[in-house]
């Protein structure tokens, strides 16, 4: 029997491999989703796999950033060791591309970009990615991409046995020289023109013959759209001092390029697209969206019954038609449901929360202020050496309170919550019982 993290319930495997697998699961006391990534067994038992295993957790401690999926709490005891990370709700860039062969150039443009703005937090950390694929980038129903798999990343100028996605990797990687931001953007130009293209950039199948691609074979930026070619052969320039000098003068030069060949609207059309896109593979989805509810028809119709009787008593014929009307329409505007307020997604739906000072070691990052979340602190964490179990950071807290609506029963709304120093609650306000008055006949 698998062993599970404890304190949460899995739901359904999301995902397998060879290093592990990926589970859709619910946190016990708050009923919160999350994504929980497991070491495999035999890995487990390998110290370098478990070492490595370790360092990617401490890695995303450090990450906090709306394109990269944050990680809430790492757990390892005698039977296993979990990542526990926010739920994505979306599928990987590689499904899309499977299933549809291209993207529109303005929604490869808001891939690049998002992922150009992880990777530059990442690089700003001093941290190389060195696998970014399309298998690592998860974009949301909303079209939001999301960057995951720190598993092999590595300190800038780190020189180390070459490693990654041979389709992606940079020129310096097969050479076995030092990996720096620059290999991230090399790689990310890669998927760029395969979400354009519908293929790689170098498809030789033979590893030998794919490296002497990578290194010597001319860019073929002559097969993506010609607005966007510039952008192609400054990401695969052959000598990272060719390239952008970071990740976010990447994306400057990005942006420039994109309003000037699609216009000033190019992101928002991007995302409806890649959201568009998404939604024919709903049922790939972690949590599928659910059918909205059709409640209008019916409405309309008790308010027409229940009107009927008493508006006969003051008007007949024609003027009683209009006044059933004008109640029918002000009564179902009055009931309409009002827009959620905050961010929509799985990504907004656990703020991170604050670990305890005992287990602050890594020096946190500020994260920056957006629409999706406004995290008020890092966790600092120290992973266990020695010690068989470690918790990064307290799981995250929701609430549930009453909401009335003139035509309905009272419904509980969870409102995720960020408690710094106790375990997570639930209040819940009860609902007053009505009193019976006996009345003297």
């Amino acid at each position: 029997m698998e062993w599970s993290a404890p304190g949460y319930t899995e739901i359904k495997q999301l995902g397998a491999g060879a290093s592990g697998r990926v589970a859709l699961a619910v946190h016990d006391e708050t009923g919160v989703q999350v994504a929980i990534k497991y070491l495999s067994e035999e890995l487990l038992r390998d110290p370098a796999a478990l070492a490595r295993f370790q360092s990617e957790a401490r890695l995303l401690t450090t990450l906090r950033d709306p394109n990269i999926a944050t990680m809430w709490e790492y757990i390892q005891d005698f039977g296993g060791a979990a990542i526990v990370m926010e739920l994505v709700n979306g599928v990987s860039l590689r499904a899309l591309l499977r299933e549809h062969g291209t993207t529109e150039p303005e929604a490869a443009l808001v891939v690049l970009k998002g992922s150009l703005l992880g990777l530059s937090r990442a690089h700003a950390n001093g941290l190389v990615h060195r696998d970014y694929k399309p298998e690592n980038v998860l974009v949301r129903d909303d079209g939001v991409s999301k960057l995951v798999d720190f598993g092999i990343a590595v300190r800038q100028g780190t020189v180390a046995h070459p490693e990654g996605t041979p389709p992606y990797m940079a020129p310096e990687l097969w050479e076995g020289r030092p990996a720096s931001p620059a290999t991230d953007v090399y790689a990310a130009t890669a998927v760029f023109f395969e979400c354009l293209t519908g293929h790689r950039p170098y498809r030789s199948t033979e590893p030998s013959v794919l490296g002497y691609q990578h290194v010597h074979a001319p860019v073929p930026f002559h097969d993506a759209p010609e607005p966007v070619r510039g952008l192609i052969r400054r990401g695969l320039a052959k000598d990272p001092a060719q390239r952008p000098s970071s990740a976010q003068a990447f994306v400057a030069e990005l942006e420039a390029t994109a309003r000037a060949a699609y216009g000033e609207d190019w992101e928002e059309r991007g995302k409806r697209r890649l959201a568009a896109l998404v939604a024919l593979l709903a049922l790939l989805l972690p949590t599928p969206p659910s059918p909205p509810l059709e409640t209008s028809t019916s409405l309309a119709r008790t308010v027409f019954r229940g009107l009927r009787s008493n508006v006969t008593r003051v008007a007949m014929g024609g003027g009683l038609a209009a006044v059933v009307a004008v109640a029918v329409v002000v009564v179902v505007l009055a009931n309409r449901e009002r827009p959620p307020a905050g961010p929509i997604g799985a990504a907004a739906a656990v703020p991170p929360t604050q670990i305890s000072p005992e287990f602050a070691s890594v020096p946190p990052t500020t994260p920056e202020a957006t629409p999706e979340s406004t995290p008020e602190s890092s966790p600092e964490v120290v992973l266990p050496e020695e010690s068989p179990t470690a918790s990064l950071a307290p799981p995250p807290t929701t609430s549930t309170t009453p909401e009335t609506t003139p035509t309905t029963t009272p419904t509980r709304t969870r409102t995720p919550t960020s408690t710094p120093t106790s375990a997570p609650t639930r209040t819940a306000t009860p609902t007053p019982t009505p009193t019976r008055t006996a009345t003297p006949t």
